[in-house]
């Protein structure tokens, strides 16, 4: 059996800014995002030069009420996917904890993920 994978959450990390956005993969279209870059985010954090684990804890918020808001929290009905091998390799092992962040913050949010997750990269202990 194939799993569609339909919504799909990308993750941007840099050293001042991290940027969440949930992709639907039949038109390519973005539906919704959440940055610090975005003026009232940066505003009400303290990132300095960094942006850190409780910055990427915010964007998660954000982005897991304007989800609730387009009415896909729950990817309608099949869940957002998130590949945390991907993730991980992409943005290097050091940025875990910030990737870590913004997932424990959509699921703390009542958004549906789906982990696609293998035992390399298990999840912190901490």
């Amino acid at each position: 059996m194939t799993v569609l994978k339909r919504y799909v959450l990308r993750l941007f990390i840099s050293l001042k800014y991290v940027t969440a956005n949930v992709v639907d993969r039949n038109n390519g279209r973005i539906v919704a995002t959440a940055s610090t870059v975005e003026h009232f985010i940066k505003n009400s954090l303290e990132c300095g030069r960094s942006c850190n684990a409780k910055a990427a804890g915010v964007i998660g918020e954000v982005l897991a009420m304007r989800l609730k808001v387009e009415g896909l929290e729950h990817g309608l009905g099949r869940g957002i996917h998130v590949d945390i091998n991907k993730e991980i390799e992409k943005k290097g092992f050091k940025n875990r904890t910030k990737i870590w962040a913004v997932i424990n913050a959509l699921k703390n949010n009542g958004v549906k993920l789906i982990l696609d997750e293998n035992e390399d990269h298990a999840r912190p202990s901490c």
